[in-house]
C-alpha cells in the first residue's frame, strides 16, 4: 500500500488546507493512506477519519500530530491525544510509549530540526520529504541505514497540489494496527519527487501571511476586550 505520512491541514497555522479537500485528494492521486500531521495536535486527523466514514471512501487515516520538542519534530502516529509542546525529545518519547504510538523523526535535517538522532528510541526516520530541497534527504537516508532505522517518506503537503509527492510504500494488510507494526518493522519503503523550489517559497510565504493576519486578529480582540 502507498501512504503518505506527513500531511497538514488547516489545524495547522501554517498551512489552509481543508480536511475534506485532503482526503478526497488523496482518493483522486490513488493513495491507500494517510497520515494528517498538524502541529501539536491530533485534531485534523481526528476529522479526516470521521469524514472517511461519512463518505465512505476508500482511504486509511492514521491518528498522528507532529510534535514540536526542545530540539525539533517528531511525527507521531497511532495515538489520538495530544501531546504538549516544549518537552524534550525524550520526554515525547517516553509519552509516546506509553501510549504505544510510533515515533518518526521528521525531516531531520532541515533547518531548526532534530538533527542526529543516535540514542533516540525512534521508530523511524523520515528519509523522503518532498519539501527538502537542499540534500536533508540523502543525510537522512545515510543516518538511518548507520543506524538500522526504518525509512519512510511524506509530501509535508501544505497545499493540495503536492499531495502524494511524498510517500511510503508499506507492506501490511489494511488496518491501522497492521500499518503502525509495519513502520516499526521497517516493512517500509520511501519514494516520490521533490517539490519545484518556488513551491516551497509559496509554501513559506503564505504560512507568514497567515500567522500574521491571525496575530492582527488577535491584536484587534485584545483592543476590544479593553
Amino acid at each position: 500500500m502507498r501512504f503518505d505520512l506527513h500531511i497538514h491541514s488547516n489545524y495547522s497555522s501554517d498551512s489552509g488546507l481543508s480536511v475534506d479537500d485532503i482526503i478526497r485528494r488523496a482518493v483522486e492521486k490513488g493513495l491507500d493512506g494517510i497520515a494528517i500531521c498538524d502541529h501539536n495536535t491530533v485534531t485534523g486527523s481526528y476529522h479526516a477519519r470521521k469524514r472517511v466514514r461519512e463518505l465512505d471512501l476508500p482511504l486509511i487515516v492514521l491518528p498522528g500530530s507532529e510534535v514540536s520538542t526542545t530540539a525539533g519534530h517528531l511525527i507521531v502516529l497511532g495515538i489520538r491525544d495530544n501531546i504538549p509542546p516544549g518537552l524534550t525529545p525524550q520526554e515525547t518519547i517516553g509519552i509516546v510509549r506509553q501510549k504505544g504510538g510510533v515515533v518518526i523523526a521528521a525531516h531531520p535535517f532541515k533547518v531548526g530540526s532534530i538533527g542526529n538522532i543516535e540514542g533516540l528510541d525512534v521508530d523511524a526516520v523520515e528519509t523522503f520529504n518532498s519539501r527538502c530541497i537542499f540534500g536533508e534527504n540523502k543525510k537522512a537516508r545515510m543516518m538511518a541505514v548507520e543506524l538500522g532505522k526504518p525509512q519512510v517518506g511524506g509530501s509535508d503537503s501544505h497545499m493540495l497540489g503536492t499531495i502524494g509527492f511524498g510517500y511510503t510504500e508499506i507492506d501490511a494488510q489494511p488496518d491501522e494496527a497492521s500499518v503502525l507494526n509495519a513502520i516499526r518493522n521497517g516493512k517500509t519503503r520511501p519514494g516520490g519527487r521533490i517539490v519545484p523550489i518556488y513551491v516551497v517559497i509559496l509554501q513559506l510565504m503564505r504560512g507568514i501571511f497567515r500567522r500574521l493576519r491571525t496575530d492582527i486578529e488577535r491584536f484587534f480582540i485584545m483592543l476590544r476586550q479593553y
